[in-house]
């Protein structure tokens, strides 16, 4: 696989500069290895299960490169995608970076003792969550919105080893010497490219959250999805500003890897897309459906929750009503949200299915079957083990089984188009021209709680708690133009 990779990708950017998509070397793309430049951690709560024990979300970030960095670490609620803080992290070489997401002065706050700098410092008491931003959306201006929702990390920029930036940022005996005299300005007279300072290249950070519940005695882990060669230059921003973001990518390019079931060959879809928007991103996160199990068993009082978070919907989706010009199906409308219509097939674990069409309950705003939110939990039979407030339920009799949620629709609701995309072939044959991505871009996976009190330890029946997680599942639909090879012009290409 990992040669199949190589010689296409090679193919594709050759067939890509003489085709005028020029920088098609550094398109941004998915990294199933788990480095990057750009971090997604698709879920963190401080919320309560349904017995008042309330989560800790504990993430980490890891230097994996030998050359120092500056990364803007983002939370965003989980409703309409708005910061409710960020800012600027060095990273020095190797280095890891930890902090708490915990509950904080009616929301929810970060704590840390890491010692790594921090523009501005974190408080030793912690710092809380702020709701400035979502204020006045008509969702709600409670801090308790910053309970739940995902956090971004994305890497700014690179530092030579002489710089004066990477003498005060880089840990001696393990505490950095100058982060009181660190500053954005020195930061940015001296921000490199990411990782033009690193001999291993781009792809160098790499993180993980987890959802742990003292209280339940469980906890949960998920690892962040990796975005590599999002840009080519130095996104070095102030503390204080809001950039960089998702919508940055340089240049804006996007290359995805796909298997065709239906001709039996791996493609690679080079695609350019408009500067300054999201679209690159969106195209490599892009799936037409998503897939995983459920377990409900009764003798362990087992549930089970989805985590399904959309970290582009933001760049799209405006406040009020009527619809985005592409890609989503409605705006933020308030305490409706901003719902896409989706389809519903469950199945038990014997391949049997359902006769009637399952819905949501209750249902959404809508009436129909929407995911409505930006960081959304999908449960099952209520058990809501996470204790979401932005959850919607799926009732079952099924005990056990999957389900697969579908995103297809027509154009131009859940659908990309890329006015110029190259498509190759492992022969190094290519095709060019427009090409549809269809579905939505979604991050996410799957917790399943158990409870066995039936474990005798000397004599004595003792309660105890398991959690297991699953990363989500999906397929991808993109319609383009394909080599000749594959015996047409035209073709839709379904990939695992």
């Amino acid at each position: 696989m990992n040669i199949f990779k190589k010689k296409s990708l090679c193919a594709a950017l050759a067939g890509a500069g003489a085709l005028g998509l020029a920088g098609a070397a550094d398109a941004v793309n998915l990294n199933p290895d788990g480095l990057g430049q750009v971090l997604i951690y698709p879920y963190y709560t401080t919320r309560s299960d349904t017995n008042g024990n309330a989560y800790n979300s504990l993430l980490s970030v890891v230097n994996s490169t030998a050359s120092v960095k500056a990364v803007k670490v983002r939370f965003l609620e989980g409703k309409n995608s708005t910061e409710v803080l960020d800012f600027n992290l060095f990273l020095s070489p190797k280095d890891v970076w930890t902090a708490a997401i915990v509950p904080m002065g009616g929301g929810a706050g970060i704590a840390t003792t890491d010692t790594s700098c921090t523009i501005p410092a974190i408080p030793s008491t912690g710092k809380g969550f702020v709701n400035f931003a979502y204020s006045g959306d008509g969702a709600g201006n409670s801090l308790d919105r910053t309970t739940e929702g995902y956090v971004e990390i994305i890497e700014m920029a690179s530092f030579a080893d002489t710089s004066k930036t990477a003498g005060n940022v880089t840990h001696v005996n393990g505490v950095p010497p100058g982060c009181a005299k660190q500053t954005d300005a020195l930061a940015l007279s001296e921000a490199l490219a990411p990782g033009l300072a690193d001999t291993e290249g781009r792809s160098g950070i790499f993180g993980g959250m987890t959802l742990v519940n003292v209280n339940a005695g469980s906890d949960y882990t998920e690892d962040a999805v990796a975005l590599d060669n999002y840009s080519d230059t130095s996104l070095y921003s102030s503390a204080g500003s809001i950039l960089p973001n998702l919508t940055q990518a340089s240049p804006p390019i996007s290359v995805t890897f796909a298997f065709d079931a239906a001709s039996g060959q791996n493609f690679v879809y080079t695609s350019a897309w408009n500067s300054g928007t999201a679209d690159p991103v969106s195209a490599v996160l892009m799936h037409d459906h998503i897939m995983n199990e459920f377990v409900l068993d009764t003798a362990t009082d087992s549930g089970t929750d989805w985590v399904v978070t959309m970290p582009t919907k933001r760049f799209y989706v405006g406040l009020g009503t009527g619809s985005p010009a592409t890609l989503f199906q409605r705006n933020f409308n308030k305490t409706d949200g901003a719902c896409d219509d989706v389809s519903l097939a469950i199945y038990d674990r014997e391949e049997r299915t359902t006769s009637t069409p399952i819905d949501f309950s209750p249902p959404p705003p809508t009436q129909t079957n929407a995911l409505c939110w930006e960081a959304n939990v999908v449960t099952f039979n209520d058990s809501n083990v996470l204790g979401s407030a932005n959850v919607a339920n799926i009732p079952t009799t099924f005990e056990n089984g999957w389900l697969d949620i579908g995103f297809a629709n027509t154009a131009p609701v859940h659908t990309l188009g890329s006015a110029d995309t190259l498509v190759t072939d492992v022969f190094a044959n290519f095709a060019e021209g427009p090409a549809t991505y269809v579905g939505l871009p979604v991050v996410g996976f799957a917790v399943q709680s158990f409870t066995n009190g039936a474990i005798n330890v000397n004599g004595v029946s003792t309660l105890s708690n398991y959690g297991g997680n699953f990363a989500q599942k999906g397929t991808r639909l993109i319609q383009a133009s394909t080599p000749a090879t594959a015996g047409a012009t035209v073709k839709s290409m379904r990939a695992r």
